[in-house]
């Protein structure tokens, strides 16, 4: 009698650890396939000011009020034009129960990202807080404060060429096109934080996983 409740023991004691090992392998394999799916691309820059000076309502060098040029002048010639805006990141999470995926939300933890200005690296940072992306097939923003001294990268251009480059970005009818975000998306599953296995290049003209 003994023995036999010794081996009802051994046999749920085995039941119950294949049970819990084939759940936990099906949540790994859940969560890299939702992780792989995640989808980011470069959205729009909001509110670039330079040196103080709104560009955002502003075409060309020779919009420039006289205030402004003088402002952006001296700055210039103090050989800093320091830049602050918001780059925005589309972020998309397909997983919404079509196609055969599993509808689930994604949360992200953590998007070490390096920016590029015309293929020239320049600043780096991280989101300061968790987003979630939820499973609804429609895209989440992820705004990134910028905050460079376009002078210290980009002094060597002379004075217009710097100007133009920031309309280009920020200026009225500017785009992230001149952008481009080289990242590590971190998101968080039921067994933890998972890295993506390599780092992604984003940029606007297309999603990318």
């Amino acid at each position: 009698m003994k023995n036999r409740i010794y081996f009802t023991a051994i046999i749920f004691v085995v039941a119950t650890f294949f049970f819990t090992s084939c759940k936990t392998l099906n949540q790994i394999k859940d969560s890299v396939i939702n992780l792989q799916r995640l989808e980011f691309k470069l959205d729009n820059v909001n509110n670039f000011r330079l040196a103080g000076v709104d560009l955002s309502k502003i075409k060309s060098v020779s919009d420039l009020s006289v205030m402004d040029g003088i402002k952006l002048t001296k700055a210039f010639a103090e050989k800093k034009l320091p830049a602050q805006f918001v780059l925005n990141v589309a972020a998309n999470n397909p997983n919404d129960g079509t196609g055969g995926s599993k509808q689930s939300a994604a949360t992200l933890t953590s998007l070490d990202w390096k920016l590029y200005i015309d293929n020239k690296e320049t600043i780096a940072g991280n989101i300061n807080k968790e987003i979630v992306i939820p499973g609804t097939g429609q895209s989440e923003t992820i705004p990134l404060v910028m905050n460079i001294d376009l002078y210290q990268f980009f002094g060597n251009k002379g004075y217009e060429d710097i100007i133009n480059l920031a309309l280009a970005i920020g200026g009225q009818g500017g785009s992230a096109s001149r952008l481009k975000l080289d990242a590590l998306p971190t998101v968080k599953t039921p067994i933890g934080n998972i890295n993506y296995p390599n780092r992604i290049t984003i940029v606007d003209k297309g999603w990318t996983n």
